[in-house]
This record gives C-alpha cells, sequence and structure tokens, in this order.
C-alpha cells in the first residue's frame, strides 16, 4: 500500500508540473502543414531576378547573354540547347525559311547549334541586349557590320573545327554546333567582357500572373509564307500554365536531352518586311512599331509594339504590357500580302 501511494503522490506531482510549465511557457504552437511551408517558400521576395525571364534567384543574376543564330531548316531539327534559352527570336532569313535568335543568359546550355549565318536585324536585336552574338557566316550586310565593329561575335567561318565544331550525323550546312565553354573560351581570346547585364524586360510578380486577361487562345497557327516550310502551331497546356511549339506537326524538343520547348509568353509582331534579291535576303522593319498579340495564359490580347532602346515590347495605351516570368517567343510575321502570313487563333 505505502508503494501506490508513493507512485500516486509522484504521478500528481508531474502532473502538476506539466500544467505549471505550460501555464508559464504557453500552449505548444501547432505544426506547421508541408504546404504552409511550401507558401511561404513561393511567396518569398527573393532578392535578385533574371532580366530576360523575371524568374527570382537567392544568388545574382548578372551577366552577360550570348545570342545564338539557329538554323530551323527541316534537315536541322530538332535543335540542340533551344530549351536553355530565356527568348527566342524567330524570323525569315531568306525564302519561306525562319532562323531562331536564341538568347541565354540565365541558364547556359552544354552544347547549341546548328549555328547558321547572320542577318542585319537579328544582328539589331542581339545589340539591343549587349549580347555577344554567335553567328556561322553571315549576308553581305551583316559582314559589313561586323568588320565596322557593330557587335562583339564569335564567327563560325573563322574558327571552323576549333570553337565550332561539325556533327557527324547531319550534313553541311546544319551541322554546326558550339559549346558553351568554346564560348567562353572565345570571348576570352577575343578580349570580349562578359560581365555586362542586359537591359531587363518587364515582368509581373509570380502571384500576378492569375490577373491576366483576354480572350480565350488555346491554340495559335502561326503561318509565314505560303510555302508552309517553317509554319508553326502552339498549344496551351493548363496543367503547366505553357505553351508547346511545333513545325510540320512535330513538337518542338531538344535533340540531346528530348525535352519539350516550353514558353509562358508569346509575343507575335506584326512588321514590314522588304524582298532583296532572287535568293529571297530580306529586311525588316524592326524600329517603327506596329501590330501585334501577346499570348499569356492561355489568353490572347491585342497590343501594339514598340522598339525601346533596342528592346521590341508589348504595349497598351502607351503603357508597356508586362511579361509573365519564365520563357518567351518573340515571333516576327510579315504585313506584307505578298508573303501570305497570318495569324489564326483557336483554329480546328
Amino acid at each position: 500500500m505505502k508503494k501506490w501511494a508513493v507512485a500516486a503522490t509522484a504521478a500528481l506531482l508531474l502532473l502538476s508540473g506539466c500544467s505549471d510549465k505550460e501555464k508559464v511557457n504557453g500552449p505548444k504552437e501547432p505544426v506547421k502543414e508541408v504546404e504552409d511551408v511550401v507558401q511561404e517558400e513561393v511567396e518569398k521576395d527573393l532578392p535578385y531576378h533574371y532580366p530576360l525571364t523575371g524568374v527570382g534567384s537567392e544568388t545574382k543574376t548578372d551577366g552577360r547573354a550570348v545570342a545564338v543564330m539557329i538554323n530551323n531548316h527541316p534537315e536541322a531539327r530538332p535543335q540542340t540547347g533551344l530549351n536553355k534559352a530565356d527568348i527566342v527570336y524567330e524570323l525569315l532569313a531568306e525564302g519561306d525559311i525562319t532562323r531562331f535568335l536564341a538568347v541565354f543568359q540565365s541558364e547556359k546550355p552544354e552544347n547549341i547549334g546548328p549555328v547558321r549565318s547572320a542577318r542585319d536585324y537579328y544582328m539589331e536585336i542581339a545589340k539591343g541586349l549587349d549580347a555577344l552574338y554567335i553567328t556561322h557566316g553571315s549576308s553581305m550586310e551583316a559582314e559589313q557590320m561586323m568588320r565596322q565593329g557593330y557587335i562583339d561575335h564569335i564567327d563560325g567561318m573563322i574558327y571552323d573545327g576549333t570553337l565550332f565544331k561539325r556533327a557527324s550525323y547531319r550534313r553541311a550546312p546544319h551541322n554546326s554546333y558550339i559549346t558553351y565553354e568554346n564560348i567562353l573560351k572565345g570571348s576570352k581570346q577575343l578580349n570580349y567582357s562578359m560581365n555586362q547585364t542586359p537591359p531587363p524586360f518587364t515582368f509581373l510578380k509570380e502571384e500576378e500572373k492569375k490577373t491576366v486577361t483576354g480572350n480565350e487562345a488555346n491554340v495559335i497557327k502561326i503561318t509565314y509564307s505560303a510555302g508552309g516550310i517553317s509554319n508553326s502551331n502552339y498549344v496551351f497546356d493548363a496543367a503547366t500554365g505553357k505553351y508547346k511549339r511545333f513545325s510540320d506537326g512535330e513538337q518542338t524538343i531538344d535533340l540531346d536531352t528530348k525535352e519539350p520547348i516550353l514558353l509562358v509568353n508569346l509575343f507575335i509582331v506584326e512588321a514590314n518586311h522588304q524582298i532583296e534579291d532572287e535568293v529571297g535576303h530580306k529586311s525588316i522593319d524592326l524600329e517603327s512599331g506596329g501590330n501585334g498579340y501577346l499570348f499569356q495564359m492561355g489568353k490572347v490580347m491585342e497590343v501594339e509594339w514598340k522598339n525601346d532602346n533596342g528592346l521590341i515590347v508589348p504595349v497598351r495605351n502607351g503603357e508597356v504590357v508586362p511579361f509573365v516570368q519564365g520563357k518567351t517567343w518573340v515571333s516576327v510575321v510579315p504585313t506584307n500580302p505578298g508573303l501570305q502570313s497570318s495569324v489564326s487563333i483557336n483554329a480546328k
């Protein structure tokens, strides 16, 4: 009996102690659910943002952009490195064929290509971004501009077989590639600085993308010309909030990783094109502004575009329309009736 009395007394003292401790310290804080912790991380204001995507970062986001001329001939598809580009500009190069100016700053792909020759209007875009320009050959106008020091550049015609390598699985001129390591090596050889950061675009905050307005636009077809060799389709994926890209019915993917090219902003720009010769070389007016379409979050907004100190940006009522944070594709289509270009939205 004495043992039971001692045990009971001890239990009462223990309970009393716990009660007194709880009164002093207060009740324990409820354990946070995992979803609450994740939400706090998403909403945390990161100190740095990449200038060409608006995406936040814990570390500094400075550094020079690299703009690479990418081949879009059917024999050059699928390309390598496009999935890492912050922004891609697609314009007609000659005849019915477009080329891409793929701009890298937040991500650096191991290998990029096939690299193709320069045109003056692609160089103008790269210059506006203060980018190091990578090309393999050039038109007469572009070559003259490069000789006059218009833009820092590395040309595969000079460094073929050294900085640039030829792939054995494709035939020339669709087989020139350059690694990012060799881009940095070439910039050092040519004494080009890689420290200057490109001017930033205007972006919505991440939580503001839910406020995007416009008409429904889940499928977009871009016709560049009657030939159709470069026509492309974009399909909105509601699950990811991004657009998938297709050429000639095939989804645009990375050759090496098989990753799809996904973008959050599709910006279509209408510009005057002039055919310069029998080959189909063109001059494109990227200065005067004009009509455009901005596709975001499965919606479309009719806008205008302007050249703002070298940056092609969407505007409405005189104000710049922000991009959603993420990757952007800019397609420049002719306004000239003879080239038979068009933009179709939600076409069956």
